[in-house]
């Protein structure tokens, strides 16, 4: 008969056995091996954008670590997509080694997915981490488009210099830097609301350089419920430090009265332009007859006049009315507090579209973006034509721009020597009213900022010569 221990003479064995295993390892004696330590990811933005076989889309940044281990040997893969038919893993490329490697995806579908990123280290542990990824169409001149991310509502852009560009946004008050010949998003940003005294949106929709100022100006016509909004007559100018990634921008002046001053203009004129009406209580400015700048550029080889550019009214306000430049004769002392003063209006035969922007090169040569003065014209014919900036000189026009694809031609950052065979000027869209995914939603009311984008792309603006 086999002799049973009681509790309490078991309870003793165990715990003497316990108390010798600890007099083992106190005394350096052998102890379990510790398993491999769980390996770390972290992404460096959690949303991504995308299009259909777009050229040079964003990428993230995958951070990765093993305690123990060298981050060469750690693998990174896509383990899943919730939307293959979107982009699945196969559309996932990881480049680079060690601790930090690059993240592309190749859409083939327009939609979301979430993409399951994986890291698998020693003893065969593992961690993830989702990336919320979004597609957009294929758009026209693919290789020739880029994507500026974290906003959708572009609306003005001047050169920063070394291939970078400083980009306006309609729909919010602060400034973006970009690189230019790359997708994602901006470098650096800017948002003078506080200095300025402004609380509400600016509604920027020009911008002009000279030398190192930019003048930027909103589009001082009513909102689109027709109520006067103040802060959209704001015209101020930043001092530009550096260039390329390295610029800088600083609050130079301002000015509020603007508006004001051209609505007292042209009643002093017989009311020739019908400003008063347009900017009246109730009054839309997006109409044939409205009161919209949307255009901002100095006059031929002027520091101080610039041309003001109207989006709305025609002249006349009917099928076939020109377009309407006014030149600011002291825009340098406006931005000083100082009344403005003008010169005689130019009025330019568009073929019936209005200014949706006008920028030039120091050999006073000019690219203006012609387009519908109405509301929600994504669609609507956008020309761009060339000009010498002397009035009574007719434009020329270059190319009829493409409108198969959302959004609207809003800007050009630079012209180039429009003498010099297959010469090319890069033109931005407002995608804010788009709706890039697919789903009903607008890009300017989408989630996250890195979901929204406007749309960048280079056209060839002067014949090329062949050999």
């Amino acid at each position: 008969m086999r002799n049973r221990l009681s509790p309490s003479v078991r309870r003793t064995s165990l715990a003497a056995g316990a108390a010798v295993l600890l007099s083992t390892m106190a005394a350096g004696g052998p102890a379990l091996a510790a398993g491999p330590a769980t390996p770390v990811i972290s992404l460096s933005a959690d949303y991504l954008s995308g299009a259909v076989d777009a050229t040079g889309d964003p990428t993230v940044t995958v951070t990765v670590s093993q305690s123990g281990t060298d981050a060469s040997k750690l693998k990174v893969t896509a383990a899943s997509s919730s939307k293959p038919g979107v982009a699945g893993t196969g559309d996932v490329t990881v480049s680079g080694s060690g601790t930090t490697r690059r993240v592309t995806v190749a859409a083939h579908g327009v939609g979301y997915t979430d993409l399951k990123l994986k890291v698998t280290g020693s003893g065969g542990k593992t961690a993830t981490r989702t990336l919320h990824y979004a597609a957009s169409a294929k758009v026209q001149h693919t290789a020739d488009t880029r994507y500026f991310t974290g906003s959708s509502d572009a609306s003005a852009a001047v050169d920063a210099g070394d291939g970078y560009v400083i980009v306006a946004d309609d729909e919010s008050n602060v400034l973006r830097l970009y690189d230019r010949n790359a997708s994602g998003g901006p470098v650096k940003t800017w948002d003078f609301s506080s200095e300025l005294g402004v609380s509400k949106e600016i509604d920027m929709e020009a911008a002009a350089r000279v030398g190192d100022t930019i003048y930027w100006t909103g589009s001082m016509g009513n909102n689109k419920s027709g109520k006067f909004k103040p802060d959209r007559s704001t015209l101020f100018t930043t001092t530009v430090t550096g260039s390329g990634a390295r610029t800088q921008l600083s609050l130079a002046g301002s000015y509020k009265g603007l508006r004001a001053d051209l609505v007292a203009w042209d009643q002093d004129h017989d009311d020739r332009y019908g400003f008063a009406a347009g900017t009246a209580d109730g009054q839309v400015p997006k109409q044939i007859d409205g009161f919209n700048v949307e255009g901002l550029e100095f006059a031929p080889g002027s520091t101080t006049t610039a041309y003001i550019g109207f989006r709305a009214p025609l002249v006349p306000p009917k099928k076939g009315g020109k377009a309407l430049l006014v030149p600011v004769t002291n825009i340098d002392k406006v931005v000083t507090g100082k009344h403005a003063t003008f010169g005689t209006p130019v009025e330019l035969d568009l073929g019936g579209l209005s200014i949706r922007d006008i920028r030039k090169n120091a050999a006073n040569q000019y690219l203006i973006v012609a387009g519908s003065w109405a509301a929600e014209d994504n669609s609507a014919p956008y020309t761009l034509y060339s000009w010498d900036g002397v009035a009574g000189h007719a434009p020329v026009k270059l190319q009829s721009l493409p409108t198969d694809d959302v959004g609207g031609w809003e800007a050009v950052v630079d012209v180039p020597d429009l003498r010099t065979p297959g010469a090319r000027a890069q033109l931005i869209t407002d995608c804010g009213s788009a709706d890039l995914y697919g789903d009903g939603t607008e890009a300017k009311d989408l989630d996250h900022d890195e979901w929204k984008k406007s749309r960048a792309t280079w056209f060839t603006v002067t014949p090329k010569t062949g050999r």
